[in-house]
């Protein structure tokens, strides 16, 4: 679908002036861009459905699925194709990796500690931020690459329903189908011939008005969580034309980790 920006006004409105893109603005996005994009574009073309869904301005939490560990790439030049600056939440162990960390803190990337009191702060500093500023950050709800064998998203973890709710953000659910041809799922390396096809299509804000105003206990935020969930999910089998499983794959019912790797 093709991406416009038209806006209709009034006869009678002075003439309003078009908000300049977010990438349009000077910034290290654009260093990233100029050597991120080039090397992804002779990886892999992007069908993008719906590219219009995603907002050009304000504030959301953007929720794709995850399955390959190049994920946050493909999923970064979609955003910067559709005139957002992605911001994510990674890993703190990337942060000290020398000239990685540097972009990283730069662009305005998140650290997130595995485990310890810092693994809930970080979230929601961001949150803060993207209230105040209009941006956007980018959260798997899976917290870790989905175990499901045939790679349907797993089980969600609360975080992004959490923020969403806390900072009254709209949540945009996203799905990708192609990257695992990329680079499969816990490979190390890249597959680089021939060009791939990544499909993506961007859904509505997930309807989370039934769970405003409650208190954001663990019931309430795994409740939204699923409803976070069903919607990548529903975007996922438009790209695949299939069905996913009618039980979401739950590590802990199969004897898994949620983070790290697992070979199966």
């Amino acid at each position: 679908m093709r991406v416009t920006d038209n806006r209709t006004v009034p006869e009678t409105a002075s003439p309003v002036k078009r908000q300049r893109s977010e990438k349009g603005r000077p910034s290290v996005f654009w260093v990233l861009a100029g050597l991120v994009v080039p090397i992804g574009s002779l990886l892999a073309r992007f069908r993008i459905v719906d590219g219009d869904k995603l907002p050009r301005t304000g504030a959301f939490v953007l929720t794709p699925n995850h399955y390959s560990e190049i994920d946050p790439v493909m999923v970064g030049m979609v955003a910067w194709k559709l005139g957002r600056l992605p911001r994510f939440l990674a890993k703190e162990s990337l942060f000290k990796v020398p000239v990685v960390g540097w972009f990283l803190r730069r662009s305005g990337q998140v650290p997130v500690s595995r485990g310890g009191s810092a693994r809930g702060s970080a979230p929601l500093e961001a949150a803060r931020s993207i209230v105040e500023e209009g941006r956007i950050v980018v959260i798997y709800p899976e917290g870790s690459l989905t175990r499901d064998p045939d790679m349907w998203p797993m089980r969600g973890k609360t975080g992004a329903a959490r923020m969403a709710l806390e900072n009254d953000l709209p949540v945009i659910p996203m799905a990708h189908w192609g990257t695992q041809q990329v680079m499969a799922r816990y490979a190390k390396k890249i597959s680089w011939f021939p060009r791939k096809t990544v499909d993506v299509k961007i859904g509505d804000p997930v309807d989370l008005s039934a769970f405003r105003g409650r208190p954001l206990d663990n019931a309430t935020l795994t409740e939204a969580t699923a409803v976070i969930m069903d919607a990548i999910s529903a975007l996922l089998e438009d790209l695949r034309g299939e069905k996913a499983p009618a039980e979401r794959w739950d590590p802990s019912q199969h004897n898994q980790k949620d983070t790290g790797r697992f070979d199966g």
